[in-house]
């Protein structure tokens, strides 16, 4: 029998040529924006590895995933041979790989020599064809076969969770050998990292510094998961968290160099590879398109937050006023739980960290079908969409991921499902379902029978 202490967790490593979709599908496999992903060729330098849970029906299986950067990249700092050598490395370590191409491109000669590399790698390689967001594409993913290396081609959508179950199948039947742990040990279970943003002097680092400070037991600085990121790693009653501190964001205009223009573009990057986000505002000024930018930001990719108004202590405005210019200009945050501050004083520093925990915790849980299915029905009952004569239908619904909550719906034609009407069900599946405070994302899907034929009578299911 195996010696549980000279286990670890089996490593799947991610390769490709630069822009194929690997940081997007490593932020989908972890549940959390770790990686940067940018429409930019060879964002990723360095080697990336996280923790990731992997579903197979009620099987879990946890996995340590290697984000690389793209073979063959022409970096503008001469780092192409560098990023090459941290992809060998990477592979070197691997028990597994993860081969991606991309469909919308076709073959590539790169793709030929990504495949020429893992042909001798003697490792397991699973091919997916990402980028495959529409039936048209998915008929094309054969001709990857003609790469001659991997299981496949799976295609797969890692920006919309699409064709994900299929290849996380794969990796659990290869990595079946009870040589592997299936749980990472408590201690080094990620911890929470929460990203705190905001226009400059509206008191980050001061925040960012009594997080650190109180009844701390670890207070440490480490390179954070991006080059130009610093993490305060704490410890607060006996639980361990991770401080994103950020540059303040200004207005374009004001960005007076190259310098100033990437301490700005860290804020955004905090918030892509956070698991919880503080706005913070200064409540001695009023709410400027900074905040309104940062809290579109935040929706737009379905991350917790929590609304923290601070130098209240200095503020003529009540709360209640305050409450009421938020209402006003962040309609889209009005779920997002408040708390106020004054950080200067260390004053709203444990209930910022007990939100932030508790949005944390809502965003890892998961929910029934069945339960999912049955909300569904009475959102459907009580508000149908306006569909010119056609009857809306939801066939079923599965929750996909976690982190965010992220709901999969087979729906008869998607054209009939507005966004008004997404975000109803939003509201909704929020309200009944563990999810009061957290944003979810709900992604549709077509059966293709019915876009052949949609029936303009019948029940609602």
């Amino acid at each position: 029998m195996t010696d549980d202490s000279n286990k670890r967790l089996a490593r799947v490593c991610l390769v490709g040529r630069p822009n194929v979709g690997k940081s997007t599908l490593l932020n989908r496999m972890c549940g959390s924006r770790v990686s940067i992903v940018e429409p930019t060729a060879g964002v990723t330098r360095d080697r990336i590895a996280v923790q990731a849970r992997l579903f197979r029906g009620r099987h879990e299986r946890w996995v340590e995933v290697i984000d690389t950067g793209g073979v063959g990249i022409v970096d503008r700092d001469d780092l192409g041979p560098h990023v090459e050598e941290q992809v060998s490395t990477a592979i070197g370590s691997a028990d597994l790989v993860l081969f991606l191409v991309d469909g919308r491109d076709g073959i590539t000669p790169l793709d030929r020599k990504v495949a020429d590399s893992l042909r001798g790698a003697g490792l397991p390689v699973i091919l997916c064809v990402n980028k495959i967001e529409s039936e048209e594409l998915e008929w094309g993913t054969d001709e990857f076969r003609r790469l001659g290396v991997g299981d496949g081609p799976f295609p797969i959508s890692a920006q919309n969770a699409e064709g994900l179950t299929e290849v996380y199948e794969q990796v659990i039947e290869h990595l079946g050998s009870d040589r592997f742990l299936e749980k990472p040990p408590e201690e080094e279970r990620p911890t929470m990292k929460l990203a705190v943003v905001g226009r400059r002097n509206a008191g980050k680092s001061t925040l960012i510094n009594q997080l650190a400070r109180e009844e701390r037991m670890i207070v440490s600085e480490i390179p954070g998961t991006t080059r130009d990121s610093v993490d305060v790693v704490f410890e607060r009653d006996g639980k361990r968290f991770v401080a994103i501190d950020t540059a303040g964001v200004r207005k374009k205009k004001s960005i007076a160099d190259a310098i100033e223009f990437y301490s700005d573009t860290r804020s955004y990057r905090a918030i892509r590879r956070a698991d919880v986000v503080v706005i913070l505002f200064d409540m001695t000024e009023p709410i400027s398109a900074i905040e309104k930018k940062l809290a579109r930001y935040v929706m737009d990719h379905h991350s917790p937050v929590v609304i923290a108004a601070n130098k209240w202590d200095l503020s003529e405005r009540t709360l209640k006023e305050f409450r009421e210019d938020l209402d006003l200009h962040l309609r889209g945050l009005s779920w997002a739980p408040f708390v106020k501050l004054s950080a200067k004083k260390g004053k709203g520093i444990d209930q910022l960290v007990e939100k932030a925990e508790g949005l944390f915790e809502q965003g890892q849980q998961r929910v029934g079908t069945g339960e999912l299915n049955r909300v569904l029905e009475r959102a459907l009952t009580a508000r149908v969409p306006n569909s010119k004569g056609y009857r809306a239908k939801i066939h079923y619904a599965t929750q996909a991921e976690v982190s965010p909550p992220t709901f999969v719906l087979f729906v008869n034609d998607k054209k009939l499902f507005t966004k008004d009407y997404i975000r109803y069900l939003s509201n909704r599946l929020r309200k009944e379902l563990p999810f009061e405070d957290v944003p979810v994302r709900i992604v549709l899907r077509e059966k293709d029978k019915d876009r052949e034929t949609k029936e303009r009578t019948g029940p609602i299911s």
